[in-house]
């Protein structure tokens, strides 16, 4: 079994930065950010710097036929690309798709799927510029890349954050993979996507991105895919500080008129909210067009992540968020 997703794409970024041939007089693109966040960062033209990032959907590990509709499949499939770029600050332009599609899988469900696919792209207003179409021996694999555009030097990074930043996110937390868990418990009791939109038909949070880099906001930011616990830990490790969150400040979301749980909320993942650290001195709204930014704690000196509970009493925040490969991990 490969090394847990961490360690590995750390392995991956340094055999890269090693292998990387220098620059050449005259070179048109030039490498900014590589491996290590939410997207590759090139700087192609004057005054501009392109975004580009990847995102692989597989059968089985993110989603399941018996649960989720087709058209769900596809909106998953391109939001986890868009929100990659909102986590930049940037704008998306274009997306390509490739698929591997078993033999006896109904064309109603591939038109189904991009119907999905194509609803967010036109919202979101971007082309879905091309890709590639393979038959697959066993089950749906989608890679998505999208690609998106930021001024130079302008786009967030996770590397940002420093003693004293403010930490918020946007929106509440916890929902998807709450329902997630009903559905393992309940495998066979069909669940209306429509009623779930969380879960089946999250949001990238585009809009608010552009709202934050606009003002400059956002010392550092990412998305939150992976859960809270396991994301902010991505942040912090990038930035090389600490933080301590507040247990009691955490939005919690609901699901069917109950409260979704707090463990489901700090390591809980495809949530796609941003998650994003603020200096001193700034202003942040309590809502921006019906999404709440929750100030939950604050980043520190040091490597240490703190869980504040309620009575004052402070333990370790361990990431127990979604990491592929990692050993007793989801």
């Amino acid at each position: 079994m490969p090394i847990p997703e961490n360690h590995l794409v750390e392995r991956i970024a340094r055999l890269s930065r090693a292998a990387a041939p220098a620059a050449r007089r005259g070179q048109i693109a030039r490498i900014v950010e590589s491996i290590g966040d939410d997207c590759a960062v090139v700087a192609a033209s004057p005054g501009e710097e392109t975004l580009i990032t990847t995102d692989l959907c597989l059968e089985g590990t993110h989603f399941r036929r018996e649960w989720h509709p087709a058209d769900s499949v596809g909106h998953r499939c391109l939001t986890r690309g868009l929100s990659d770029i909102a986590a930049m600050g940037g704008v998306p332009v274009a997306a390509f798709l490739s698929l591997a599609l078993p033999a006896k899988l109904p064309q109603r469900w591939v038109d189904q799927l991009f119907a999905g696919l194509l609803h967010v792209a036109r919202a979101a207003r971007i082309t879905l510029a091309g890709g590639d179409i393979a038959q697959s021996p066993t089950g749906i694999m989608a890679d998505i890349t999208v690609i998106g555009t930021v001024e130079v030097g302008r786009a967030i990074r996770r590397t940002g954050a420093q003693a004293g930043d403010a930490i918020y996110v946007s929106g509440e937390l916890g929902a998807p993979v709450a329902l997630l868990e009903q559905m393992y418990a309940l495998p066979t009791r069909k669940f209306r996507a429509a009623s779930y939109p969380a879960h089946f038909y999250p949001k990238a949070q585009l809009e608010l991105a552009r709202f934050l880099a606009a003002r400059q906001l956002p010392s550092a930011m990412m998305d939150i895919s992976d859960g809270l616990s396991m994301d902010l830990r991505r942040l912090c490790q990038a930035s090389h500080v600490g933080a301590t969150i507040q247990e009691n400040a955490v939005p919690v979301a609901s699901l069917n008129r109950h409260e979704v749980e707090l463990r489901h909320a700090l390591h809980g993942g495809d949530e796609y909210q941003l998650l994003f650290t603020v200096p001193p001195g700034r202003r942040v709204p309590a809502v921006h067009k019906g999404t709440p930014l929750t100030l939950i704690g604050y980043i520190t000196d040091g490597a240490e992540i703190s869980l504040e509970h309620e009575n004052g009493y402070t333990t370790e925040l361990e990431p127990e968020g979604w990491e592929h490969f990692a050993k007793g991990g989801r």
